[in-house]
């Protein structure tokens, strides 16, 4: 279920979960604790600028390390120290984003959270009210035993009626925890898709910047934390915030029962002696390893990444690769080419719901009633039946003893707990801070809304005017590319060549758009191309990347991907594969289109359909260098084919082919990029190579030396300057 980011922001506040974070805004930060030189300026909030600014501004600072000699943060998900600094800037956080956080939990299911935290406090008391009612019914015996009127009839009474009592805890308890689990599922899963959703959107200019990143690691620290049953990584889960009122009611309660029953120096005794049992296991827990009690001295234990069923682990297996393809940075190029953002986001939610699906069922069977009749409790206390004689002549009950016993114990672990939970609260907030402040980051390609102009084609595909363009990587004193200039007509093709090095993948990316470039100017079709939306420009253009991305999953999956819209049909991509010339390797395959490919490093990115999931069990095929680039080339040749599609960008599509598969490829740019009846041009073509063979099939050739272009003219142009370009074509003949 989705509801507005603006809603998601409350149950954050409240969530205060978790570790530590690391992220920037906007404003610079202090003086004393400014960011490394180099580092880019945090990208400004979409919405609430000043909010967004102030909070990451508090989270940075918790992040500097004290008394450092030079700008020194901690890592991401450390544990900020308890000082008098970190709880003004925590204040300074729970007051931009508390509100509208518990707004938007409220808003998210009214009446269920509404009813959620109206049983967390009810059930806050019950511990008390059953210490009491046991102890009455001890008392009871008692009377009766000393009485004289002992009857099995009246025992067995009391004790029907003291299992009923539990009886009805126990359902409460029930539908209690099954409302708890779809409030906070459905909160859970937005939150996630928050997470993804901007991290999809994000582009490589702005995750290359470390605090970018580091603020992403604590964001999705916090993300990950929202769990019904659990802290699988070690975090306050959301149910925790209502948990501190709840332990505070629970303690409150308990005493109030001691204080009432503390009347008289018997009782006092009686106390002091049942303080010792109950706060020994205490002395151990502290003087031995850690170990997990729940609220009431349980240990508990889950076990996240158990399946019931081969849906549910092919879901799990699905859901992680799709959430890697959209961090993995090596994917992000081609991520952000051919608009996966939104094909992720589907195919990860539609795998989400069926793991949610999965645990709301679990937590149905863990929470049944008979599950919470609590009878153990009720057997710990009836064992001391036998000590009624030796009470028989003490002003102090066993009611009493066993009342102080199980409350003063309940107080204990509860105080425990909720030490336990204020730490965490504690480091949570700075969390939360980091993700309010990750879901405002800006792309840094992304133009202002008002300076965002619609994408404007020319006859005869993309137009590119190239003057005086620089670039230089972070963290970097030399230039990759340095006073590149040069045009490109509309339907002209254009190689670039060049020694390793020269920035020739460099310049393709910035063409691309996939990085910005530092000084100079890039126009497109006449228009600067900073006022394109990035999305909206990579519509219109297609490319191979050197180093493309391999998928350990289906051919057709493979090759589809390049237009996602046609990924399901087979005949569109085996005629990508055709344009290729790969038809006959995935005909040679075992299962031809539907064969499960094997990639040489772990990637993430199986499709959402039935067929797709990756299986263990499941083999995969493996494929040589050239047929991968094959199949690379036939992603690209999917949207190649669009009319929209104004600029084809090549780079090394044949270095791993032979000389026969070379020429069928660049025959078929030559015809893609032409109109099949007329044979007008109709797009422009750019390709990368390092064998001068192929460069006298472009209009003009563009030589790359240290990162600028040296020469630039046709073939023969170049040949007759007997420059660079001739001495490289001579040696390559």
């Amino acid at each position: 279920m989705r509801l507005p980011l603006f809603c998601l922001k409350l149950w954050l506040s409240l969530h205060m979960s978790c570790s530590d974070p690391v992220c920037p805004m906007s404003s610079p930060p202090p003086s004393e604790h400014a960011p490394k030189p180099g580092i880019a300026p945090p990208p400004k909030a979409h919405s609430s600028p000043d909010s967004a600014e102030v909070v990451f501004q508090a989270w940075l600072a918790s992040r500097a390390v004290p008394r450092a000699k030079t700008a020194s943060y901690l890592f991401p998900g450390a544990q900020r120290p308890f000082s008098a600094e970190n709880f003004r800037l925590a204040y300074r956080i729970i007051q931009e984003c508390a509100y509208d956080l518990f707004f938007t939990l409220w808003s998210l299911h009214p009446i269920r959270a509404t009813i959620m935290m109206a049983m967390n406090m009810i059930r806050s008391l019950l511990p008390a009210f059953r210490g009491y009612s046991q102890a009455m019914l001890i008392d009871e015996l008692q009377s009766l035993v000393v009485s004289g009127h002992f009857t099995w009839y009246r025992i067995g009474q009391m004790l029907f009626v003291e299992v009923l009592r539990r009886v009805i805890e126990g359902l409460l308890d029930s539908l209690a925890a099954t409302n708890e689990s779809l409030v906070l599922n459905s909160v859970r899963f937005h939150i996630e898709h928050q997470q993804l959703s901007q991290r999809v959107r994000l582009d490589l200019p702005t995750l290359s910047d470390p605090f970018v990143r580091e603020l992403l690691q604590e964001s999705d620290l916090f993300a990950r934390s929202f769990h019904v049953t659990g802290n699988g990584f070690g975090l306050l889960s959301p149910l925790e915030a209502f948990r501190v009122l709840s332990l505070i009611a629970e303690i409150a309660s308990h005493l109030w029962v001691i204080y009432s029953l503390t009347h008289c120096t018997t009782h006092v005794c009686v106390l002091i002696f049942s303080s010792f049992p109950a706060a020994f296991p205490l002395l151990m827990a502290w003087l031995g390893p850690a170990v997990s009690f729940g609220s009431h001295g349980h240990a508990t234990e889950s076990d996240p990444w158990s399946f019931s069923n081969q849906e549910e682990a092919q879901a799990s297996e699905r859901q992680e690769k799709l959430r890697n393809l959209a961090y993995n940075d090596s994917f992000r190029p081609e991520v952000e080419l051919f608009g996966l953002g939104p094909w992720i986001l589907h195919s990860w939610s539609a795998a989400r719901k069926v793991l949610l699906g999965a645990e709301q069922r679990n937590l149905a069977t863990e929470y049944s009633v008979l599950a919470n009749l609590h009878v153990s409790e009720l057997f710990s206390a009836l064992q001391h039946i036998p000590l009624i004689i030796m009470l028989q002549t003490s002003s102090a009950s066993l009611g009493s003893v066993t009342l102080y016993r199980s409350s003063i114990q309940s107080v204990v672990f509860a105080t425990r707990n909720l030490l336990s939970v204020v730490r965490m609260a504690f480091q949570g907030v700075f969390l939360m801070g980091a993700f309010y402040a990750a879901m405002n980051i800006k792309p840094r390609l992304q133009p202002k809304k008002e300076d965002i102009i619609a994408y404007k084609q020319i006859p005869g595909g993309a137009k590119i005017d190239v003057r005086g363009l620089s670039y230089t990587y972070p963290g970097s004193n030399e230039p990759a590319l340095r006073d590149v200039n040069f045009t490109l007509q509309a339907g002209e093709t254009l190689a670039i060549v060049g020694h390793n090095g020269s920035g020739k993948s460099t310049l393709a990316n910035i063409l691309l758009r996939i990085v910005d470039f530092s000084d100079g100017q890039l126009l497109v079709n006449d228009v600067d191309i900073r006022r394109y939306a990035p999305a909206e420009y990579h519509d219109h253009v297609t490319a191979v990347f050197q180093g493309f991305s391999k998928f350990s999953t289906t051919v057709q999956e493979n090759v589809g991907l390049g237009y996602v819209p046609h990924v399901q049909s087979p005949e569109a991509v085996n005629h990508a594969l055709e344009l290729a010339d790969a038809d006959g390797v995935v005909n040679a395959l075992p299962k031809g289109l539907q064969t499960k490919l094997e990639s040489s490093v772990y990637d993430p990115a199986p499709f959402g359909g039935p067929n797709s999931a990756f299986s263990p069990s499941t083999g995969h095929h493996g494929l040589s260098g050239g047929e991968w680039q094959r199949v690379a080339v036939a992603r690209a040749f999917m949207r190649a084919r669009q009319p929209g599609v104004d600029l084809l960008l090549f780079d090394e599509p044949t270095s791993s082919l032979d000389a026969h598969a070379q020429n069928h490829v660049f025959n078929t740019i030559a015809n893609v990029s032409k109109d099949p009846v007329s044979g007008a041009r109709t797009k422009s073509v750019i390709f990368i190579t390092h064998r001068l063979s192929t460069a006298r099939r472009a209009d003009k050739v563009a030589m790359m030396e240290n990162g600028t272009i040296s020469e630039f003219g046709s073939h023969e142009e170049l040949l007759r300057k007997q420059g660079s370009y001739a001495a490289l074509y001579d040696a390559s003949v």
